[in-house]
């Protein structure tokens, strides 16, 4: 398992003061450079994307107490439960773009979680580890 202390995501580095491009630029460090900008601006956005941005990245993506490492190990134990892979997909790659996780630990998670979230929430989210990782 790689450490917090090489983990580029989990270094402290400024955000911005104002809530919503604190949340956009946290989006950039859950998913990648640039996801930002999947956005729409502020003046053509609708309210869920708006809270999202504001509430979900703003506020509690950047809150201290957890690094991206655990909060990104929660999401995704959640996310499977849902049997959500199309979401899972999402933060598989965030995570290798962000260096959060590697390709093997991405499968020992998958492993793991077979036994907690059902064989086919693990099967459906196995399939698309494997297309992130194989870069499909």
């Amino acid at each position: 398992m790689s450490s917090p202390e090489s983990n580029p995501s989990d270094q402290p580095t400024e955000l911005p003061a104002d809530q919503r491009e604190r949340g956009l630029a946290m989006m950039d460090r859950v998913y990648g450079p640039g996801y930002h900008e999947l956005v729409p601006p502020e003046e053509h956005s609708f309210p869920s994307a708006e809270e999202t941005v504001r509430h979900l990245f703003g506020d509690i993506w950047s809150r201290p107490g957890l690094g991206m490492r655990e909060r990104r190990l929660i999401t995704i134990g959640a996310t499977a439960m849902l049997g959500r892979a199309d979401l899972l997909e999402t933060q598989a790659r965030g995570a290798l773009l962000a260096g959060d996780l590697t390709a093997e630990e991405l499968r020992e998670i998958v492993l793991h979680l077979h036994f907690y979230v059902g064989w086919p929430n693990a099967t459906s989210i196995m399939a698309a580890v494997e297309k992130v990782i194989r870069g499909s």
